[in-house]
């Protein structure tokens, strides 16, 4: 994929160009792999440089086939992508808005609402972690230390089916962190 005349026209900083609407006719396949951890490697190699993962992140969406592409008015490449594209590192609660803000890994900033609202969904080894969406069918995982952090401040609710729901309110919608059975609660 030359990223070339791309790269000249490359909207300001953390603008996302429309590659929902871009319908390109040339379609192929890129060795390039987003690990579980977020981590980006091209040919077997890492990708150090944020900048360009960054780019590259602006550029991709997954298919209703559930396949993911890096797009550009021109083409499109076939990637791998081994659980969710992007990671969410950071989460703040912000009072006066009664939300959280959560930052993926790619740089991407979200607010938890009724929009990207949290989902529990298996990982690769089948534990069940919360992920929220992003854009363009695209998702982050919860990272480790954010999903601790938002456990420390999640309440806890009895559901229909006599399990304890653990998560949190932000903008007004609920967000599951997961489910204990009534005894551990």
């Amino acid at each position: 994929m030359n990223l070339d005349p791309l790269l000249n026209h490359v909207e300001p900083e953390g603008a996302i160009p429309p590659v929902d609407r871009w319908q390109p006719t040339h379609a192929g396949e890129m060795d390039l792999e987003i690990a579980a951890d977020g981590r980006w490697f091209h040919e077997g190699s890492e990708m150090k440089r944020p900048r360009l993962v960054r780019l590259l992140s602006t550029l991709l969406r997954r298919e209703e086939n559930g396949e993911y592409y890096l797009v550009t008015p021109v083409e499109k490449q076939r990637i791998r992508v081994v659980d969710r594209p992007f990671v969410v590192v950071e989460a703040e609660h912000d009072d006066a808005a009664a939300c959280w803000w959560l930052s993926t890994s790619a740089g991407d900033r979200l607010r938890l609402d009724e929009t990207h609202r949290l989902q529990l969904s298996p990982t690769p080894d089948g534990t069940l972690v919360p992920e929220v969406p992003v854009r363009f069918g695209l998702a982050a995982r919860l990272g480790r230390n954010v999903y601790y952090r938002l456990i420390e401040a999640a309440d806890q609710r009895l559901s229909d089916e006599g399990m304890i729901e653990l998560g949190l309110t932000s903008a007004g919608s609920w967000q599951p962190l997961g489910e204990l059975p009534a005894e551990d609660a």
